[in-house]
């Protein structure tokens, strides 16, 4: 895709929700179903994944690793938004590779050591770009990704996420 593509595309939509902030606001989902074992089968709109414990909780290695979904959704989300960006500033990348890494501890997890955290400790992005682009331009292209990645900046800051739970009884599942 071309700048003026991107552009064109983006136009109409920032013109209107710069006129009905309210058009802008809109509800992602995920859905997830409780499979065999200990695993969740998510719909991704793309396609099936089941997810399952990871090898260091007893996980079989062969089910999608929730921790590893999260670092991919940052990887994926950030090389869209770096590569959107790249395009609308007329910056050609003839490669690039976006790699996250996170550290966890897996005590905190299972119940091992109170005082270990549940979660990742920290997380890591690198982005490897081939590109004539000269310094200036990478440090705003780095930077604007920075700041227009979904799950980066969502990640950063941190939400607050609502629980909310239904019970029902088994004869009523479908």
């Amino acid at each position: 895709m071309k700048a003026d593509e991107l552009k064109s595309r983006q136009a109409p939509l920032k013109r209107r929700y710069a006129q009905e902030p309210e058009a802008a606001l809109v509800t992602l989902e995920a859905r997830g179903r409780l499979g065999e074992g200990v695993t969740c089968r998510l719909e991704t709109g793309r396609a099936l994944v089941e997810a399952g414990l990871h090898p260091a909780t007893g996980g079989s290695g062969h089910a999608a690793c929730s921790g590893d979904m999260l670092l991919e959704a940052l990887a994926a989300c950030a090389g869209v938004t770096l590569g959107a960006v790249a395009t609308a500033l007329g910056i050609d990348l003839r490669d690039g590779e976006v790699f996250v890494e996170g550290d966890l501890d897996f005590r905190g997890t299972l119940g091992v050591a109170k005082d270990a955290p549940v979660g990742f400790r920290a997380v890591r992005l690198h982005v490897a770009l081939v590109t004539d682009a000269d310094e200036a331009e990478v440090d705003t292209l780095l930077r604007l990704t920075e700041r227009y990645c979904v799950v980066y900046q969502t990640l950063s800051r941190g939400v607050p996420i609502d629980i909310s739970r239904r019970v029902r009884p088994p004869e009523a599942l479908p």
